[in-house]
């Protein structure tokens, strides 16, 4: 693996102040979430490591402001965050290097400015105000306001002018399996931060209650529910083969290592059963460690 000064001169990232925007920018994801920086890191192409770093915390710095504080803080923060990114895209400069990092990476990637105003647009609606989804079609316009773009803003960076059709269509139907995975393996969690992920139309259908999901009640009706719901997350995964054809090939291993531990945490998910609502459903330490290994061997063997 390249240091990540090597990485950036191959990436063709010049300049003392921007190669420490991106440094600043990576450090970040590094703390947030380590797991997908090392993924980054130890299987991406070197020339886009630094560009999808800085799409990685970019995303996640929206994400935080839109789950921070009381519904009018998270308006109010998102509203401020909107006009700092538009400004950053419109002239290249923001005092923050994370905006400097990202506008100076959707410039050189040229990726289109409508996933951007997309991805805040959802931020400021769909998230800020989350109250939980009626039905399973309200979860779909979730994805297409805020998910599914909050994923391009960062993954579509690996393309060169952006996602075609056929592309940002096949990051709608992973974003449609990682949200299903992310959502019933954070339900112990979720439920005691007051979101409820399960669509109340399926609670409904399956004569369950929020209370009975709060108390963990190990029922025949709770059972059924989480039965159902994990069948939904599989057969979504399983709508996701066709992806690495898709990736960009110096992106290909990164996303067979994250459909791998999606598929490694779901299956923990379906064995958790009723437990998964007494805590949340990690991926653990072997599995990742086991997952990257093994992937960057296939890296590193002869071709």
């Amino acid at each position: 693996m390249p240091s990540w000064r090597t990485t950036l001169t191959g990436a063709g990232i010049s300049g003392p102040r921007l190669r420490d925007d991106y440094t600043h920018a990576a450090r970040r994801v590094l703390r947030r979430e380590p797991p997908p920086y090392l993924a980054l890191r130890l299987l991406a192409a070197p020339a886009l490591v630094p560009y999808l770093a800085a799409g990685l915390a970019f995303m996640n710095l929206v994400d935080d402001v839109a789950e921070t504080g009381t519904p009018g803080q998270r308006a109010e923060g998102l509203a401020a965050l909107t006009g700092r990114v538009e400004a950053a895209l419109k002239t290249g400069d923001s005092p923050d290097p994370v905006l400097r990092a990202y506008a100076h990476a959707v410039h050189t990637r040229a990726l289109p400015p409508h996933w951007i105003s997309r991805f805040l647009d959802g931020a400021a609606t769909a998230e800020a105000g989350f109250d939980g989804f009626d039905t399973e079609a309200d979860f779909q316009t979730y994805l297409d306001v805020y998910a599914w773009p909050g994923v391009l803003v960062f993954t579509g960076l690996q393309y060169q002018g952006g996602p075609d059709p056929e592309q940002a269509a096949g990051w709608r139907r992973f974003v449609d399996a990682a949200q299903r995975v992310d959502f019933l393996a954070d339900l112990c969690g979720d439920l005691a931060d007051g979101r409820l992920c399960i669509p109340r139309s399926s609670l409904a259908e399956h004569a369950v209650t929020r209370d009975d999901l709060e108390r963990a009640r190990d029922t025949p009706a709770v059972r059924a529910l989480l039965a159902a719901e994990t069948r939904r997350a599989r057969a979504s995964l399983d709508a996701t083969d066709g992806i690495l054809g898709l990736a960009e090939p110096g992106l290909r291993p990164v996303i067979a290592t994250m459909r791998e531990l999606m598929e490694h945490q779901l299956t923990a998910v379906e064995r958790a059963g009723v437990t998964a609502l007494r805590r949340d459903v990690g991926y653990g330490l072997v599995a990742p460690l086991r997952t990257l290994v093994l992937a960057r061997k296939g890296l590193s063997r002869p071709r």
